[in-house]
């Protein structure tokens, strides 16, 4: 393994305490702001000291309270990418990606690989510039840049694309991955936002409070959740508690609704949530019988280019559990659209539940 990391750190609202491994892969770690995802990134570079614990990468010991080792940051050799890249002013763009490299490497051997490494990302013309000259995007395939030059042991990204608007993110996220595609070894990804760490990572941690409550193969993550958390991460905006009544038959109490699974999709004994995304809900067909059909009031529309979103009050008239649904509006005739105040039938699958126990 390329990481391993175990560590335990007091902070205001919570203990750190995570504990991982990782070869040569994005590992992505997914959750709410201040969970912990950042601080762990900290602790690794040696931004932060936990307060006991081990990390090591690639076979060197970074970290270790019992043995008393705290390498410094400069020690580590480890890049670690803010969102807003940490360029340093007073240097020109040729100046800040030669700012990592090995200080007794001949000069004419720097400048050649500082050239090499800005045309990989597109930055030939830019190197007499100054930060304060360059757009967002410059700036962050400057810092991608500067990060490769250095040859560190292990990257990490911290929420890279957080303050950039969408044009500007399609665009540079293919940097971000042309890099990936250059570095071997282990790459760590923070992020909120699932369909990014989707795109980049190979497997995603879950944090929650401190701790990694899930970690796993992405596609699994995604589609599979295990807890809550993850469920909430992934995506899916229903969520009700829930009990199991019998071998195939879940009731979502928060909703007022029972729902047939089917005899193939096994109920958890100690079920304690579930979840079911607004693509597994439909509109019955006329005269359509069988189970998970409700009838149920539209609460509110709200209308995007293509989509319509439509919330629903369910059974139950609990105003704090309506169910969220999305329509897409070219499938759709404009008269049969779902409008505030009607009341319409529904089909839930429930072949497709999240079911968890925490």
């Amino acid at each position: 393994m390329s990481l391993q990391v175990d560590i335990r750190k007091k902070l205001n609202m919570f203990t750190l305490d995570v504990s991982f491994e990782a070869g040569n892969e994005t590992l992505g770690f997914l959750g709410a702001s201040g969970c912990g995802k950042s601080f762990t990134l900290r602790c690794i570079a040696g931004v932060e000291t936990p307060d006991e614990g081990r990390i090591v990468v690639n076979d060197r010991v970074f970290f270790d309270s019992e043995q008393g080792i705290n390498l410094t940051p400069q020690e580590r050799k480890t890049a670690l990418l803010f969102q807003n890249y940490q360029l340093f002013p007073n240097m020109s763009v040729a100046e800040n990606v030669a700012a990592g490299m090995d200080p007794k490497m001949d000069k004419a051997e720097r400048e050649k690989l500082v050239s090499a490494y800005l045309a990989l990302f597109y930055l030939q013309g830019f190197e007499n510039r100054y930060p304060m000259h360059l757009s967002g995007g410059q700036q962050q395939r400057v810092a991608l840049a500067r990060m490769l030059a250095a040859r560190p042991d292990i990257l990490m990204f911290d929420e890279p694309f957080s303050a950039l608007d969408a044009h500007l993110k399609g665009a540079l996220e293919q940097s971000l991955l042309d890099l990936f595609d250059l570095f071997n070894g282990t790459i760590l990804y923070v992020s909120h936002d699932i369909d990014e760490a989707f795109r980049f990572c190979d497997r995603i941690a879950v944090v929650n409070q401190g701790k990694i409550c899930e970690i796993g193969p992405t596609e699994n993550i995604v589609h599979h959740p295990g807890t809550l958390a993850t469920i909430k991460l992934s995506g899916c905006k229903n969520i009700s508690r829930a009990r199991k009544i019998d071998e195939h038959t879940v009731e979502a109490t928060d909703w007022g609704m029972s729902l047939d699974v089917g005899p193939t999709t096994p109920i958890p004994d100690d079920i304690a949530y579930l979840g079911i995304r607004a693509s597994y809900i439909r509109r019955a067909d006329p005269g359509e019988t069988g189970h998970n059909l409700y009838e149920m009031h539209v609460h509110r529309t709200s209308d995007s280019r293509f989509e319509r979103s439509v919330i629903l009050d369910t059974p139950s008239g609990n105003p704090q559990a309506r169910i969220y649904w999305k329509v897409d509006k070219l499938m759709v005739s404009a008269e049969d659209l779902p409008e505030k105040g009607e009341m319409m039938r529904l089909h839930f699958d429930a072949r497709h539940l999240y079911m968890v126990s925490s």
